[in-house]
C-alpha cells in the first residue's frame, strides 16, 4: 500500500488515551495523514477498506525512546535498517536512538547520516540522540545546538554518566535554552567500580563483583536536584531500584521537571536468573532484587513511571560468549516488549489498556516533543495494531535484529503485535494474525 493511497481502518477498538477514546471506531487516512475517526464512516469509492482483526486493539504508534542502533562503526551488532526492521516488528513506529556509536554521535555528520540511513529503510521514524559532552567523555560540553539543528531530539552520554555536577548543570542550561531534553546513564562510576551484577546475596554466590543499587540513587539525586536548580527537565534512563523511584517521586512532588523510564526487563526479571550464569542477564543497571521489580510494577501502574522503553542493545554472539565479568551488559528488547507488558502487566490487572498506551506512546511523545502519541484529525498515520490475546512463543531464531542476546528464549507469552503503520504505510504485518489476508503484504512480515 502506497502512502497515496486513501483507505479505511474498520471496527477496531481504538484505544486513543490523549483524545478520550476507547471504543470501536474507524480511521480514515489519505495520503499518509488521519483526515477522520469516527463510527461507522461511510466508505467513499474507491477507498479500501481494512478490517481490523477480531480482538485487535488500533492504538497510536508506539514509541521507543531509548534504543541502541550502533551505526555508525559496529554494523556487526545492528545497522539503522536492521534495528527498524526490528522495531516495525515489534509494533514500534518510532524510536530514538542513543550516541554511543563510533564515532560517538556528537556531531552533525554523525546525526546525518543516521537519519539518512533511517530515511533509506522507509521503515520506523528514527530520532537520533546526540551526545551531551564531546566524545562522550565527560569533559567538554558538546555542541548541543548543532545537534538540534541537524534533528537530535535530546542529549545523553548513555552509557555513561554525565561526569561532574558541573558539567550536569552547564548541560541542563544550555539544554533547557535550546529546548532539548536531558537524559542521563544515571550510575556513580567510583561505587560501581567493577561490578557486573546486583550487590547482594545472590552476586555473593555466585562470585561475581556487585553495583549497589545507591549507585543509580545517590546520581538521580544529583541529577534531580541541579534540575530544580537550573528549572529544565531532566529524563531518567532505565530507573531500577525502589530507591530510585522515590527519589523521582519526591521531585516531582517539588515540582521539579523530572521524568523516567523504566525497562521491561527491569520489571519482568529478578536478579536470582542470574543463577544461569547466562550472559544475556548481564545488563547495566543490572537485575535486581523482587523488592524493587514489585517497587517499579507499582509506579508503572499509579503513574509515577512515564515511560516503558527497551534500552535494546545487541551484542554480537561471541561477545557474549565471553565469561561473565568479560562480556557487554545488555540485551536486545524491540521484539519482545509488548508481549512482556501485555502478558506481565494487563493480563495481570496491574495496568489497563489505556495506561500501557500512555507508558508506550503518549508520554514518549510528549517527553520527546515529537510527533505521534494520539490518533488525532491531520496528525501523520502512525498507528499500531495489537493483538492482545495472541498466543507468542518468543524465539532468537525469528527475530529481525542483527543480534539475538536476550534471556527471554522460549518463554510462552499471551499478547503481540498485528501491524504497524508508519505515515500512512502498512510496513509490518503478522502473518500468525487472524484477518489480516486481506490487507497488503507489508515490507516486514
Amino acid at each position: 500500500m502506497t502512502q497515496g493511497m486513501t483507505y479505511i481502518l474498520k471496527n477496531g477498538r481504538v484505544v486513543d488515551p490523549a483524545n478520550g477514546r476507547d471504543g470501536i471506531f474507524d480511521i480514515e487516512v489519505r495520503d499518509g495523514v488521519i483526515v477522520r475517526v469516527g463510527q461507522d464512516l461511510p466508505v467513499p469509492a474507491g477507498t479500501t477498506v481494512l478490517e481490523v482483526p477480531a480482538g485487535c486493539v488500533v492504538t497510536p504508534g508506539l514509541i521507543d525512546m531509548h534504543v541502541h542502533l550502533r551505526e555508525p562503526g559496529q554494523e556487526h551488532k545492528e545497522t539503522v535498517a536492521s534495528g527498524v526492521t526490528a522495531a516495525v516488528a515489534g509494533g514500534f513506529t518510532a524510536v530514538a536512538c542513543m550516541p554511543n556509536t563510533s564515532p560517538i554521535n556528537d556531531s552533525a555528520a554523525v546525526t546525518r547520516y543516521i537519519r539518512d540511513k533511517a530515511d533509506a529503510a522507509g521503515l520506523a521514524r528514527v530520532y537520533p540522540i546526540g551526545a551531551a559532552s564531546v566524545g562522550s567523555k565527560g569533559e567538554q560540553l558538546a555542541e548541543i545546538g548543532e545537534l538540534k539543528t541537524a534533528g537530535c531530539v535530546a542529549v545523553s552520554d548513555d552509557g555513561h554518566p554525565i561526569r561532574t555536577a558541573l558539567l550536569m548543570r552547564r548541560v541542563l542550561e544550555y539544554a533547557g535554552m535550546l529546548d532539548v531534553l536531558v537524559i542521563d546513564h544515571c550510575e556513580d562510576p567510583t561505587l560501581k567500580g567493577d561490578g557486573v551484577v546486583h550487590e547482594g546475596p545472590v552476586a555473593s554466590e555466585l562470585g561475581l563483583h556487585g553495583i549497589p543499587g545507591e549507585a543509580e540513587e545517590l546520581w538521580i539525586e544529583r541529577d534531580i536536584t541541579l534540575a530544580g536548580l537550573t528549572r529544565t527537565p531532566f529524563h531518567v534512563a532505565h530507573l531500577s531500584t525502589a530507591g530510585s523511584l522515590r527519589a523521582v517521586r519526591a521531585g516531582k512532588a517539588r515540582g521539579i521537571q523530572v521524568t523516567c523510564e523504566v525497562a521491561p526487563h527491569h520489571f519482568v526479571l529478578t536478579d536470582e536468573a542470574l543463577r544461569s550464569y547466562d550472559t544475556n542477564t548481564k545488563m547495566n543497571p543490572p537485575l535486581r532484587p523482587q523488592a524493587d521489580v514489585d517497587a517499579l510494577v507499582d509506579g508503572l501502574a499509579d503513574g509515577s513511571v512515564d515511560v516503558i522503553a527497551t534500552d535494546h542493545a545487541p551484542h554480537h554472539a561471541d561477545e557474549k560468549a565471553l565469561s561473565y565479568d568479560q562480556a557487554p551488559f545488555g540485551i536486545t528488547g524491540l521484539e519482545t516488549a509488548v508481549s512482556l507488558t501485555f502478558d506481565r502487566l494487563v493480563h495481570t490487572g496491574r495496568i489497563g489498556l489505556s495506561r500501557m498506551v500512555e507508558l508506550l506512546s503518549v508520554n514518549p511523545a510528549r517527553i520527546l516533543k515529537v510527533t505521534g502519541g494520539a490518533l488525532s484529525e491531520g496528525a501523520p498515520a502512525d498507528i499500531s495494531v495489537l493483538a492482545p490475546d495472541l498466543k507468542v512463543t518468543v524465539r532468537a531464531s525469528t527475530q529481525r535484529s542483527l543480534s539475538r542476546n536476550m534471556p527471554f528464549e522460549g518463554w510462552d507469552l499471551r499478547g503481540g503485535v498485528a501491524a504497524t503503520i508508519v505515515g500512512g504505510r502498512v510496513v509490518y504485518r503478522n502473518t500468525a494474525v487472524e484477518g489480516l489476508g486481506a490487507w497488503p503484504p507489508a515490507a516486514v512480515q
